[in-house]
């Protein structure tokens, strides 16, 4: 499998750290105390934002009754920051203020005291300088939540000085956020702070960081350069607060944001499925829908849609209320792939405002030990050789402790090809992740008709003539051809084995059909949908291939269909 490390993200690996741990240590000898030094702001916030999130009522009413939950832990407090977090990443949640505004969603009339009272609580212990809670990635979530409480701040001087001295400290440590979206959040903070306290030099720092970072990040099909639906929404959401605060101050938003914006969201339209949620690859789930409408509304640029995202690397099929999303594309390298998955040709499938096959996926705020499992090949729907993936994850150890969860070996060749005719749509890709250990590729065909109601299907697995013939053409490789369906879906088997019947949440019918069962129906999971980990079901084809051949017939090729057929049992 071509190796996607090279010796130089080693080399860069360790500059970045060794900068960070530098400035860290000066930053502990008094040098924190010098760059967070200044004025103090006015009393209130020279303009306000309005919260475009959507924010959860009972997780909030929890956190009143002293309660915090994420990532699969629970911690009881009415002080959480007297005591030690139950992990990094729910350190990272509790630090950021990502639930104040479910907090200040309840209609309490004391939820605004108690996010009153924790933001003190969190001055007090970890206002002077902390190298973790004012770490460039933590300190620039916490600025923006915050930012978007005005309410809280109103006539509060300790919060604004503490919120100005993070801000003039995010200013200098900006430069040591983990490149990608971390980095653009960081920017982003800053114009906001800058807009907030009125301080022009604040936020030309941050419009710094913007106008240099995001045409790097943002592709010229309006991708992110993770490849992440869930990433490119969340940047679109940080880019239209930062042009409605612009638009407050009176000013003209700059023109690197301008021109992302304009990017960003007929490509967020691109992820959307059939019932308004993204598409799930690469580290992201259904994402905000609440903020995506918000965005989307005001970032109406009349393109056309489009379904084929040549720089993002996916093609989109739309047809009689059907949608289908497949990742077609280079995988990611570098730090950008920190949250990719192995899903080269895997797709999902909608139809009729209803999710029918999905990838696993999934959100921040699941259990973390799910994290490694759903990056799999097998947690995708898509075909699987001797239940290995297409890439593979770097071990743990050193290596993944200075470099990051990102994959060592992965698909060097990911070709596809389009053809739309008036009777629907042909979709074929391949690539060679399977080349190098198993000497097969991998090739999917895909045709959506035009009604919608009727996806066939091809899997083939190839060997290349350039590669001559196997060692032992006796032998025989076992794979799996999974599709994962959406726990809204219920699947029975027919009594042949060779067949299935799906319906809907809406009482829609499909039925899978295949030449190559018996088909099974397994467990999976789904975590995309951003709470906790949902049962449901897989249809897995398995066989056994051949080590030769073109991949267009028995063993090595395998067809399958789905196909509505309407409303089922009267529903």
């Amino acid at each position: 499998m071509p190796r996607a490390v090279r010796l130089a993200d080693f080399t860069d690996a360790i500059g970045r750290r060794a900068r960070r741990e530098i400035f860290d240590t000066v930053s502990a000898l008094g040098g924190a105390r010098a760059i967070i030094s200044g004025s103090v702001p006015d009393s209130t916030f020279a303009h306000r934002l309005t919260e475009i999130r959507s924010r959860d009522t009972a997780r909030g009413a929890a956190i009143l009754g002293g309660r915090f939950s994420y990532s699969g832990y629970n911690l009881d407090a009415e002080h959480p920051f007297n005591l030690a977090a139950p992990s990094a990443r729910f350190a990272q949640y509790l630090h950021g203020f990502d639930w104040l505004r479910d907090l200040l969603a309840c209609k309490d009339g004391d939820a605004q005291r108690r996010a009153g009272a924790l933001i003190d609580g969190w001055i007090l212990a970890f206002g002077r300088w902390n190298s973790f809670a004012w770490g460039p990635d933590v300190g620039a979530v916490r600025l923006i939540n915050w930012i978007m409480a005005p309410n809280l701040f109103d006539q509060q001087p300790e919060r604004l000085k503490s919120l100005a001295q993070q801000a003039r400290f995010l200013r200098r440590s900006a430069i040591h956020a983990r490149p990608g979206i971390d980095y653009l959040r960081a920017g982003a903070a800053l114009m906001l702070a800058g807009a907030a306290l009125d301080i022009d030099a604040m936020r030309m720092s941050g419009q710094r960081i913007l106008d240099a970072e995001l045409p790097r990040q943002i592709l010229a099909d309006g991708g992110h350069f993770s490849r992440s639906p869930a990433a490119i929404a969340e940047i679109l959401a940080l880019l239209t607060l930062v042009d409605t605060a612009e638009a407050h101050a009176n000013r003209d938003t700059p023109v690197a944001i301008l021109r992302s914006m304009d990017r960003a969201a007929p490509m967020i339209r691109f992820f959307r499925m059939g019932e308004g949620g993204l598409a799930s690859f690469h580290g992201g789930g259904e994402g905000d829908r609440r903020a995506i409408d918000s965005v989307l509304s005001a970032r109406d640029t009349g393109s056309r849609s489009f379904g084929f995202a040549p720089n993002s690397g996916y093609q989109r099929v739309e047809a009689g209320g059907a949608v289908l999303i497949m990742d077609a594309g280079q995988p990611v390298k570098g730090p950008a792939a920190e949250k990719a998955h192995a899903s080269t040709l895997a797709f999902e499938l909608s139809a009729g405002g209803s999710r029918i096959i999905v990838n696993c996926g999934w959100s921040d705020a699941q259990p973390f030990s799910w994290r490694e499992a759903v990056r799999a090949t097998a947690a995708h729907s898509t075909l699987t050789l001797e239940e290995t993936s297409s890439a593979r994850l770097i071990s743990v150890g050193w290596k993944q402790k200075l470099l990051g969860p990102r994959f060592e070996a992965q698909p060097k060749m990911v070709v596809a090809r389009r053809n739309e005719e008036n009777i629907g749509t042909w979709v074929e890709a391949s690539h060679d992740g399977y080349r190098s250990d198993f000497g097969l590729y991998h090739r999917r065909r895909l045709f959506l008709a035009a009604d919608g109601g009727d996806l066939r299907g091809e899997d083939g697995l190839f060997r290349s003539i350039e590669d001559g013939p196997p060692e032992d053409v006796d032998s025989r490789l076992r794979f799996a051809i999974r599709f994962h369906l959406h726990p809204g879906v219920k699947a029975s088997l027919a009594r042949d084995g060779m067949s299935a019947l799906l319906v809907l949440g809406n009482g829609d019918g499909w039925r899978f059909r295949t030449d190559g069962g018996p088909i099974k129906l397994e467990r999976s999971v789904y975590l995309a949908a951003g709470e906790t980990p949902k049962r449901t079901v897989q249809i897995v084809v398995q066989g056994e291939a051949e080590p030769f051949g073109a991949g267009e017939r028995p063993p090595n090729r395998v067809r399958w269909a789905f196909q509505r057929l309407g409303r089922v049992g009267g529903t």
